[in-house]
């Protein structure tokens, strides 16, 4: 993984990063789901500052991800202590990213959130996706350093394409068994990924997932706008499961759901 010169890939920091989310099933049958979507673009050491009527409903908590901040330290200690057993080192002084949705009014729900781990020197030290599934667990992999594509030379920020094997039961329509294809981009004009799942690495796409748009500074203004448009965690569970409803009605099979290890999050 390798970076332009400096940290002038990166956007404006806390953003909001509102797109189309997506997902395609290709076969048995194709069926396409695309909504509006809002994640937040966080460094995660710089508290949101927030005034009090939004700061109260907004927040990002250690319990909403990894190991849930159950060994001390927060979401770095929490994302330190995964890469590190993975042979990561996280300097003091290296920037942790975070892009997923906070909690609001009590409740969060993040399929995918993006970790990217920046040296001074603007190295990508380290790409985390963080999966979750609507039964409450939670699944994280460390992207591949050998199989990461190399950025734009004319163009700032960080893009990556990788492949890695699924490990984590997320549809019920779905084994654990697959290959993800990614590609990733955190840019100052453009953040989000597309995730492509196969049988295996040979084999016809199954599954689609994508999300991109544009970073805008998170003023008053734009964080009042979101949530009155409804970009909430519940609105995005809701349509999750009204899209597997509508799976489920056209008979497609029921997969069994595997135990998992918690130390994939540790």
């Amino acid at each position: 993984m390798s970076a332009p010169p400096g940290l002038a890939g990166l956007p404006e920091l806390p953003a909001l990063v509102t797109g189309r989310l997506g997902h395609a099933r290709h076969h048995p049958f194709r069926h396409v789901l695309t909504y509006r979507y809002t994640m937040w673009l966080v460094d995660i050491d710089r508290p949101l500052r927030l005034p009090w009527a939004l700061g109260a409903l907004i927040r990002f908590d250690a319990r909403d991800h990894l190991d849930r901040g159950q060994r001390g330290g927060g979401l770095r200690g929490d994302l330190t202590r995964f890469l590190e057993r993975r042979g990561v080192r996280v300097g003091a002084q290296d920037r942790i990213i975070l892009m997923a949705q906070p909690r609001v009014f009590g409740a969060t729900f993040n399929p995918l959130s993006i970790w990217w781990v920046l040296s001074p020197a603007a190295e990508l030290l380290a790409l985390v996706l963080e999966v979750h599934n609507t039964y409450g667990g939670r699944h994280a992999y460390l992207v591949p350093r050998d199989d990461s594509g190399e950025p734009a030379a004319d163009t700032p920020g960080w893009r990556v394409e990788a492949r890695l094997d699924k490990a984590f039961y997320v549809s019920p329509f779905n084994s654990v068994d697959g290959t993800y294809r990614l590609r990733s981009e955190l840019a100052p004009t453009r953040v989000g990924a597309r995730i492509v799942l196969s049988e295996d690495a040979s084999s016809r796409p199954l599954l689609s997932a994508w999300f991109e748009g544009p970073p805008r500074p998170a003023t008053r203004a734009a964080v009042a706008v979101s949530l009155a448009r409804g970009d909430v965690p519940q609105r995005t569970m809701a349509l999750i499961r009204l899209h597997g409803v509508w799976l489920w009605l056209r008979r497609l099979p029921i997969r069994p759901r595997p135990p998992h290890d918690p130390e994939a999050i540790r």
